[in-house]
């Protein structure tokens, strides 16, 4: 039988080599994050906060009979 000692010691090894691992795994995984988003750039244009605004002042009317099904739909939903 070995002592306590050098089992903590073994342990303490083991849980260094595999952080150790996990560390490097994640570091080449993010390099390799960055020097793909710099490859291939979005090509899709995301709206600005003034664009989404301005859409959403224009779609503020909702039609009557959505909002009467939709309240239909939660009052059944909380019924069961």
């Amino acid at each position: 039988m070995t002592s306590i000692s050098e089992q903590l010691s073994d342990a303490l090894g083991i849980m260094v080599m595999g952080m150790g691992l996990v560390f490097i795994f994640l570091s080449i995984l993010i390099i390799g994050i960055g020097i793909v988003a710099k490859l291939f750039p979005p090509s899709v244009e995301v709206p600005t906060l003034a664009t989404v605004s301005s859409n959403a002042t224009e779609h503020t009317v909702l039609d009557p009979k959505l909002v009467a099904a939709i309240t239909s739909a939660i009052h059944q939903y909380r019924a069961k």
